[in-house]
C-alpha cells in the first residue's frame, strides 16, 4: 500500500478545541455583578455606599465576559460568544456611562429623573436583545434557559420601574436579579464540575427544543 492509499483510508480524527470551556467563567461574571447590582437595587446595601457593583461591572461583569465571548468565537459557540461578549459590553457600557455621566445625574435632585430614564432605555434595549437569546436558549439546557428567563423579567420589571420612576418597582426588580444571579451561579458551578469529570456533577436539564444534528 502506498503513502497515499494508506493516508486516504485511515480514519482522520475529529479536531479538538484547543481551550477549556469559558461558559463557566462568563456565567460566574455575570452572577457577581449581577448579584451585586441588585443587591443595591433591592435595598439591602443600607450601611454601605452601594456601588460596590461599578468596579466590577468593568473587571469582572465586562472584561472577563467579553474576554469567555471571544473564547466561545473559538469554540465556535455561536450563541454563548454571542451572550459573553453582549453582557461583557453591556456592563463595561454601563460603567462608562455611570462614571462620565450618570453619577453626576443621578446625584442631583434636578437630574436624578434623567438618570433613570436613561437606565430605562438601557435595559429597554437590552430586554429586546435578551428576548430572541432567551428563545434560542431553549435549544441549550434548562440551567441557562433558567439565567436567560429571569433576566428578562429583570430588564423588563426595571426598564418599568426606572421609566415610571417607581423605587417600589425597582426595588422589586433588584429581588429578580438576586435570583437571576443564584441562576447564573448555579450554572456556572454545574459547568465547573461537570467539566472536570469527576465523581460530582450537577444537573443542568435537557434542552426544550433538541438542537439540529
Amino acid at each position: 500500500m502506498s503513502v497515499n492509499e494508506d493516508t486516504q483510508t485511515r480514519p482522520v480524527a475529529a479536531p479538538v478545541s484547543g481551550i477549556a470551556d469559558p461558559a463557566p467563567l462568563g456565567l460566574a461574571a455575570f452572577a457577581l455583578t449581577t448579584f451585586l447590582l441588585s443587591a443595591f437595587n433591592a435595598g439591602w446595601m443600607t450601611h454601605s455606599s452601594g456601588l460596590a457593583w461599578v468596579g466590577y461591572a468593568f473587571a469582572y461583569g465586562g472584561l472577563c465576559q467579553l474576554l469567555a465571548g471571544m473564547w466561545e468565537f473559538r469554540n465556535r459557540n455561536v450563541f454563548g460568544a454571542t451572550a459573553f461578549a453582549s453582557y461583557g459590553g453591556f456592563w463595561i457600557g454601563l460603567f462608562f456611562y455611570f462614571q462620565l455621566y450618570g453619577a453626576k445625574l443621578a446625584t442631583h435632585p434636578l437630574t436624578a429623573g434623567l438618570f433613570a430614564k436613561d437606565v430605562g432605555w438601557i435595559l429597554l434595549a437590552f430586554a429586546i436583545f435578551n428576548t430572541y437569546m432567551l428563545l434560542w436558549s431553549t435549544q441549550v439546557n434548562m440551567a441557562v434557559f433558567a439565567v436567560f428567563l429571569t433576566l428578562e423579567l429583570t430588564e423588563i420589571i426595571l426598564f418599568i420601574g426606572n421609566f415610571a420612576g417607581s423605587s417600589g418597582t425597582v426595588k422589586f426588580g433588584g429581588y429578580v436579579g438576586v435570583v437571576t444571579a443564584l441562576c447564573a451561579w448555579y450554572t456556572s458551578a454545574a459547568g465547573v464540575t461537570n467539566g472536570m469529570g469527576g465523581r460530582i456533577s450537577l444537573p443542568v436539564g435537557k434542552p426544550f427544543l433538541a438542537p439540529r444534528v
